[in-house]
Parts: C-alpha cells; sequence; structure tokens
C-alpha cells in the first residue's frame, strides 16, 4: 500500500518523530511504500475559509505555500497516518495546519485507512485529538487501522514499538 505519514512535532529527534520513524520501518520492512513528510519544518499556513477551493479554484487552493508539496502525496496516498504530539490537549498547530487544508480535496482520491500516533508528557490528555480524527474519517468514510499514545513514560519503548507493528500488521 501508498503509505503518507505526516510527522508534525517541531522536535525533530523527538517522541513523535520516533513513533513515525518505527512506522516507517516497520511499513517498508513489510513491502509497503512509504513517504514520511516533516510537516512540522514546513510552511504550511492554516485554511482561510476563502471557499476560493470550492469555487474559482476548482478544487485548488488559493494559497501557495508547502502544502503544494503535500496535495499529489495526499491524491495518491492510501493509507494516511498522522503522528502530532498532545499540545495543550490537541495536536499541535503544525499538523493542525496541514489537515485543515485537505478542505479543498474534500477527502483524499485513494485512501482508504488511516492510524494516529500520539505522544504527550501527561496520560488522559488524547480525548480531543482522538475525537477530531474519528470525526474525520467517519467524514471521509475511511478504516480506523488504529491509535497508539505513548505519554513520558512508555516513549521510546519497546512496548510502544511493539504497538506501532501491531498497527501496520493490521494493513
Amino acid at each position: 500500500m501508498n503509505i503518507l505519514i505526516l510527522q508534525g512535532s517541531p522536535r525533530a529527534n523527538g517522541n513523535t518523530a520516533w513513533m513515525a520513524e518505527e512506522y516507517r520501518k516497520a511499513a517498508e520492512a513489510t513491502g509497503h511504500t512509504v513517504t514520511l513528510v516533516d510537516v512540522a519544518h514546513k510552511k504550511i499556513a492554516g485554511c482561510m475559509a476563502c471557499e476560493y477551493c470550492h469555487g474559482k479554484g476548482n478544487g485548488a487552493c488559493i494559497q501557495k505555500d508547502d502544502m503544494q508539496e503535500l496535495y499529489p502525496l495526499l491524491a495518491e496516498a492510501e493509507v494516511l497516518v498522522l503522528a502530532a504530539p498532545i499540545y495543550y490537549f490537541t495536536m499541535s498547530a503544525q499538523i493542525q495546519a496541514p489537515i485543515q487544508r485537505i478542505y479543498n480535496m474534500n477527502k483524499p482520491g485513494k485512501l482508504k485507512k488511516a492510524a494516529m500516533l500520539l505522544s504527550s508528557y501527561s496520560p488522559n490528555v488524547y480525548d480531543g485529538a482522538i475525537g477530531e480524527y474519528h470525526g474525520i474519517l467517519n467524514y471521509w468514510g475511511v478504516e480506523d487501522t488504529g491509535i497508539v499514545t505513548a505519554k513520558i513514560d512508555e516513549q521510546k519503548t519497546d512496548a510502544t514499538r511493539a504497538k506501532i507493528l501491531d498497527l501496520v500488521k493490521s494493513l
């Protein structure tokens, strides 16, 4: 399967980046094609709600930033993995902007499945992010292959790696 991972942590070697990389390695080892994009270090603005994409733009966003690199990847992805740290009870702003900008596509064309990887310092802070994720998947009609969360004492552990491997196996 063609897998796109959007990694939304500004910490290049942090816990979320580790989770995304573990998913990438496991998926490639089982024969999948994987593209991992560090969206946290891209210049991607939030949606302006201008509706250009649904009018004159005929599906294209009026904003011309690094999101242009993601649109072709999103159009071809069969699996989308959202990897994000939790900042104050929701996914980081760095991943929220690309998620919101998918609006112009309505739904990525070939997408069948999705997964979520979340890291945080604290336990019990995932509900907002998970609710948003489930809402998006329900709207798109996409299968949820699972969610892995890792709080401070679960990060970069063999147990968390095993949970990520289980996600990949579910493809």
